[in-house]
């Protein structure tokens, strides 16, 4: 297959429409406006939907009807408009609906600026809505795994009928780079006996539902998604390693900050420093054992992230403190530059 030049942005919109996607629900927000704009093209040319709701607040429950139908369904936006959703995101939950939801960050909190962040890592991870509930979180690094990763989100979310969010940054989204793309017409729908597209009397009724009056029902079905979340953490922890086998110091970085590290971790080798980089690429489920493993040969650890240091516990209860964990960061829609990681590798980052 051929490559084709394309904005990270219009990459996630093309690969959910090749995937199966039909049905976009959204509302404008600096820097992922260009998916909306792109589904508003494409969606019509496809026999597809893409409807600018009133509101985020309306764009996540216009998910949840249309996911309860069983059909392929996204949503987008970016940081505040991510906080409108998240009622609707734990309904989406509460309901075992599977859906897309693309944050493209941008520098917070309040409206912030319209700049690359990573400033939603607890959101995303911790909080992204209320009650004991949790969502597959990606954290793409380019263009092409904005396109892979989306396909991946659709397909997670099927199989175990949750929510996936698609964490990418303003970086990725304006960027443009090569991406080859699924071919078109492969998507094959896998069937949802649990969908409400009506029973014709020849099945009970399907019902999709997150309120449950009675708490011990409550109770059973949040434990029987906590099983689907164990095995959830069992099969699709995602990550990669660069030059971690004899390192000394572990770069640990996600999305845009850990293709920053990784020229970073070149410039320390020049140096005789022995670095390396270690990628989350599911930041939920997080790679707690893999980074354990990766970081016993090293004797310090250096996490790197465009905000203040909130992936650092996760890395600290990964390796169960064993290491001295450093943190380097910028914020607010600032950048740094390989130069600037170097710097902080050379002083140690400052164990925090």
């Amino acid at each position: 297959m051929s490559k084709v030049l394309m904005k990270g942005n219009e990459a996630i919109a093309e690969s959910a429409i090749r995937h199966g996607c039909l049905h976009y629900f959204g509302y404008p927000i600096t820097p992922q406006t260009e998916i909306a704009e792109y589904m508003a093209k494409r969606m019509p040319q496809v026999g597809g939907l893409c409807l600018q709701a009133e509101s985020e607040i309306s764009a996540i429950n216009m998910v949840l009807g249309a996911a309860s139908t069983g059909e392929r369904v996204m949503t987008s936006s970016s940081s505040p408009g991510i906080s409108l959703k998240g009622e609707g995101i734990s309904y989406i939950v509460g309901s075992d609906l599977p859906c897309l939801i693309v944050n493209v960050q941008r520098g917070s909190p309040g409206l912030g600026s319209i700049q690359p962040s990573q400033q939603d890592y607890y959101q995303a991870t911790k909080a992204l809505g209320h009650g004991d509930s949790q969502v597959i979180v990606l954290a793409p690094s380019s263009v092409q795994e904005l396109a892979d990763h989306t396909g991946l989100a659709f397909d997670l979310g099927d199989r175990y009928r949750t929510p996936v969010m698609l964490l990418a940054d303003g970086a990725l989204g304006q960027m443009m780079e090569p991406v080859e793309l699924a071919p078109e017409g492969e998507f094959k729908p896998i069937d949802k006996p649990w969908a409400t597209t009506g029973h014709k009397n020849q099945r009970k009724h399907n019902i999709v539902n997150s309120l449950y009056i009675q708490p011990d029902e409550l109770e059973r079905t949040v434990i029987e998604r906590y099983q689907r979340y164990a095995e959830i953490e069992k099969n699709e922890v995602r990550y990669e390693e660069y030059l971690t086998d004899d390192a000394d110091v572990i770069l640990v970085a996600y999305g845009i900050t850990s293709r920053i590290c990784r020229t970073a971790v070149g410039l320390a080798r020049k140096k005789g420093i022995k670095a390396g980089l270690f990628r989350p690429i599911t930041l939920w489920p997080y790679p707690k054992k893999e980074l354990a493993a990766a970081a016993e040969k090293a004797s310090r650890l250096l996490v790197v992230e465009l905000n203040m240091g909130q992936m650092v516990d996760d890395v600290k209860v990964a390796i169960n403190c064993s290491k001295p964990v450093g943190f380097f960061g910028r914020t607010g829609g600032m950048m740094p530059t390989p130069e600037d990681v170097l710097k902080a590798i050379e002083k140690d980052g400052g164990a925090v």
